[in-house]
């Protein structure tokens, strides 16, 4: 049986659209082959579409002082941890150990 994309959290909000004939008989005969409703199957859609379309944003916007502060995040010394340690002890998967000294 086939599984919603969005489970989380209770649906509070409505959202209405409006569709053709045409599009709400094969969203309704997708959404039966997927053995899903209607609605989970157009918020799973349109879930997954949208995190594809901001996941593929190279342009942002900002402030020159916000793009300086992140800059300084950057340059900033991580701070370690036991996690941490042990990842840089970890092989390599690129056959070349990691020199943490010169980037």
């Amino acid at each position: 049986m086939a599984t919603t994309t969005l489970t989380t959290g209770l649906k509070t909000r409505r959202l209405e659209v409006r569709a053709s004939e045409r599009q709400a008989e094969i969203i309704a005969q997708a959404a039966d082959a997927t053995e899903r409703t209607m609605t989970d199957f157009i918020l799973g859609s349109a879930v997954r579409e949208a995190e594809r379309v901001l996941a593929d944003r190279t342009w942002f916007a900002g402030s020159v002082e916000a793009y300086e502060r992140f800059l300084d995040l950057l340059d900033e010394p991580l701070t370690e941890t036991t996690k941490l340690e042990r990842l840089w002890a970890r092989p390599t998967p690129f056959g070349q150990p990691l020199n943490q000294t010169n980037p």
